[in-house]
Order: C-alpha cells, then structure tokens, then sequence
C-alpha cells in the first residue's frame, strides 16, 4: 500500500526514500521547479542546435569517436544507436526493486535540470515507474567510468520500446508491456540518449539498497550479541557508558548504549553478578561496542556519499543556463558520472560487513564448542554424540564469512582502460556494489545463525530469564525455529528466520 509522496527536485534522497520507492512505498513526482529548470536547459540545447554549434553529445560521436560531427537530420538516430549499442549487459536481471530504484534516481537527476533534456523524459521515467514497467536490467557489464553505460542503456532500452521489461510478474517485450500499460515508446530528441547513459544510479541503486540492510544487519547484530552474551553467561560491564564516554566514537556510543538497552532486567545477569570467578569476556563479547560501533562509523560514512550522489548531476556535457541575461549559457564537458566516491564507500562497506560477521562467527563458536561453553551441552544437542546439533550451523556461518572476505577485497583498486584508451582509468563501482549485496545477503545468514544458536543457548538457562527485550525477541525467533530437541535439517529453519530479518520483523529491536 502506497503511503508517501515524493515530489522530486534534484536535491539529494535519504538511503530511506529510495527504500519506499525501491520497495513500492511511495509515489513519485515531478516538482514545478524542476520542470522549469528542465525546460530551460533544453531550450540552451535548441538554440545551440538553431545555429549550428558543434558541441560534444550533442552533434558529436561518442567517447573515441567525439571528434565526428553529425549531421542535424541524423541527430535522432544518433541517440537510438547510442542506446542500442550501449545494451550489452550480461548476467542475470538486476531485482525489480534496485530497477525501481535506478528509475528514481535517474528521474532526479534530470531534474536537476542540467541535462538538457525535454521534461517529457523525466516524466517518461516516472510513469514507468508508477505503472511498474522495469526494464529487464543485466547485473554485469559496467565498469563505472562513464558511470554504469551498460545497465542505463537497458534502462533506455525499455523506455524507447525495445528489449525487455519485467510488468505484472512476467518478462515481456518493452512494447508489449508498454501498450498495456498505456504508456508510448519515447522518441529520443538530440542529446537524450546520452542524458540517460551517463551516470552512477545503477551502483547508487544496488549498493544504497545494500547498504540499508548492512545498517539493519548491524543494529540486529547487537541483538543476537546481546543474546548470546546471556546465554555464555557473560558480563555487561563493558558496556557501560563511562568506558565509551572517554572513546567517544558516535558509532562506539550507540552500540553501547543499544547493547545496554538490550540487556535490562536480566535474571541470568544478576544470578552470577557475585562469585563468578571471570574477570572479562573473550573479545567477541566484550568488544561489541567497539566492532560493531566501528562498522556503523562505516556504513554512516558510506551513506553520507550516497545521499549526496543520489542528489547530483552525474551526466555529461552539463548544461548550465545563464543566471541573467548579462551572462551566457554554457555547455560543459567533464567528468562527474566517475563512479569513485561510490565505489570507494562500497568496497568501505563490504570490508565493514566482513568484520561484523567475523566477530559474530566468533561468538557462535564460543555458543557450539564444548571447550568454551561452560554450562550448555556440546553443539547445543542433548544428545551430543548420536547428535550434531548445531555443528553445522556454524560450519554454514564460517563458510558465509568466508566468501565475505573474498568479497572485502576493493574492486575500486582495479581500473582496465576502455573505449580505445579515452577511458583510461575507470572505477568499478558496479562490481563493489554487487560485492557489498552479496556481503550483506550472507551477513543475513549469519546473523540469523547467530540468533537461532544464542536462543538455544538460552533453553539451558532456564528457569533463569534472560533482559526483558531479548526475551522477546527469543519469543519471536521461536515463532519461526521450534527447539532443537533431536537433529533435523536446519536449512529451512535459517531460511526462515533470515526472510523475517529481511521483511522486517526484528526492526523493533534495531533501536
């Protein structure tokens, strides 16, 4: 059910906009200031065009063929063949939700009215987007230099009537699926094609989609930790907030206090609160303030750069109308569809991600393993021996954090000159942006491992009742993973667990 409207203007979207909309949440539309500055700057395009002037993306070929002028009457073909040759992308389909939000944030981008385009493009977008009609977008094929050519081109594509969009759960061709929803194909004008291709809303898309669940994961990873503190029986101490107030990291300082939070009215706490001969926890336990701390300093960082990207003009050539009649227009050729501030964030982040499951793994071996968990049975099995339990489980987790280091090394590091060396030092913000999805679809799994383990551990507490919260969310967890009273296959389990982390049920604990 639709319960927001967002009127765009150019100016930069909160990670939580391109959720609702992503997430169809939200309606979009376009705002009267932006349908003015995009009228204008068209119009600098057709006085240009009127009297001849010779101006890269415009009247020109493209990247190493830029010095080639082209004819006015061949000017529309011009704009189709750059989108047809453009859509080369391969792999499998980008999810309807990161198309939903690449149309968005391509949308906002004309209207910030730099691209010299028609407002019927922009509007073009939007309808698309309003009756569901996503173009079939291939994950692989961007190298982030002249932004994510590639997958805008099969954006473009879709909205020209060719190749093929996704529309009422089917996969359709662009027409089809157009004349069914009572859209027409857009007919390119000079410079329209190019407007579309250049720029970074396909990383912007995906990896802003993953890094709004690497925060949830985040928030979540406090529960589970809090949760298997209490099952290991061990201190919050070093949680209190004069041992962050003198580190006072913003990130440090929310999850402590979170972790307190999380750990009120605990009768496991104050049953070894004297006589307990433990000084300190291992580290997996008493560093989660400044672990998981560190990693939300990450993922607030990397926001920061999103939510400026997804308010910035990302094209090339940028059209700047004159302020007053005292100054002339200008058609400026540079360089902002690089993709780098993203793709540096997002190899950020997927590092970030890997840590956070790496501590977690830490503490679901200290929960399964014989020699560490004093008081639970081997593997969290009453029948240890002729049961495994949850040994596997966390064999399962450490593979997950095995692939995510893989996966934290930077692809932003990497460059391989393109388009006959006039693109000689690309980004790869794609590849770091379908690495951190990856990264945070395994956190998922972790984390949902994390959490089935730490409410077994609690069974072996009882009667003794763990903090008021994470007794919730122990009731929670259990509506979806019955005891484990005798082996049985754990994949689904996971899997359900994991799809209510993602849909959204366990947001009450984030805070």
């Amino acid at each position: 059910m639709k319960h927001a409207t967002i009127a765009l203007d150019g100016q930069p979207l909160t990670l939580e906009q391109l959720w609702t909309v992503a997430h169809g949440e939200a309606t979009v539309t376009l705002s009267a200031a932006a349908r003015e500055r995009i009228a204008r700057s068209r119009q600098v395009v057709e006085e240009l065009l009127a009297r001849g002037a010779t101006v890269y993306g415009i009247n020109t070929g493209f990247g190493k063929l830029s010095d080639v002028f082209i004819p006015a009457g061949e000017l529309r073909q011009l704009q189709v063949n750059l989108v047809r040759s453009h859509a080369c992308g391969v792999g499998e389909p980008l999810t309807e939700a990161e198309t939903r939000g690449m149309l968005l944030l391509r949308a906002n981008v004309l209207a910030k009215g730099t691209s010299g385009t028609r407002v019927v493009v922009a509007e073009h977008l939007l309808a698309m987007l309003a009756a569901g009609v996503l173009p079939v977008i291939p994950s692989r094929g961007s190298v982030g230099a002249s932004g994510d050519l590639a997958p805008l081109a099969h954006l473009a594509l879709g909205m020209i009537g060719e190749g093929e969009v996704f529309f009422k759960g089917k996969r359709l061709p662009a027409a089809d699926a157009l004349r069914q929803a009572g859209l027409a194909p857009l007919a390119l004008e000079a410079k329209e094609g190019l407007a579309l291709l250049n720029g970074t809303q396909a990383m912007a898309s995906v990896g802003g989609l993953a890094l709004a669940r690497a925060y949830r994961a985040a928030r979540l990873f406090d529960l589970a930790g809090a949760m298997t503190l209490e099952a290991l029986m061990g201190t919050p101490v070093a949680f209190d907030a004069r041992v962050s107030d003198v580190r006072p990291h913003p990130g440090q300082l929310a999850a402590a206090a979170h972790l307190r939070s999380l750990m009120v009215d605990s009768e496991i706490r104050e049953s070894h609160r004297t006589g307990d001969p433990r000084v300190q926890d291992a580290y997996c336990l008493r560093c989660m303030p400044q672990v998981h701390g560190a990693v939300l300093d990450t993922l607030q960082h990397a926001r920061r750069v999103l939510e400026i990207e997804m308010g910035s003009a990302t094209d090339n050539p940028l059209v700047f109308v004159a302020a007053d009649a005292s100054a002339e227009n200008e058609i400026l050729s540079g360089g902002n569809f690089h993709g780098a501030p993203l793709a540096h964030v997002l190899d950020y982040a997927a590092i970030a991600t890997a840590d956070l499951m790496s501590i977690a793994e830490r503490r679901i071996d200290r929960l399964v393993n014989p020699d560490l968990n004093e008081g639970l049975p081997p593997f969290l099995t009453p029948q240890a021996g002729i049961c495994s339990g949850y040994m596997i489980a966390h064999v399962a987790a450490a593979a997950m954090l095995a692939e995510s280091r893989v996966l934290a090394h930077p692809a932003s590091i990497d460059s391989v000159p393109t388009s006959g060396g006039k693109e000689d030092h690309v980004s790869m913000g794609m590849t770091s942006a379908l690495k951190l999805r990856q990264s945070v679809d395994n956190a998922e799994y972790v984390l949902a491992i994390e959490l089935m383990a730490a409410a077994e551990g609690l069974e072996y507490r009882r009667p003794l009742r763990a903090a008021r919260r994470v007794e919730a969310a122990w009731e929670r967890i259990r509506q979806h993973v019955p005891k484990l009273e005798t082996d049985r296959a754990l994949q689904p389990d996971i899997e359900r667990l994991r799809a209510a982390i993602r849909t959204g049920e366990f947001d009450a604990w984030m805070e």
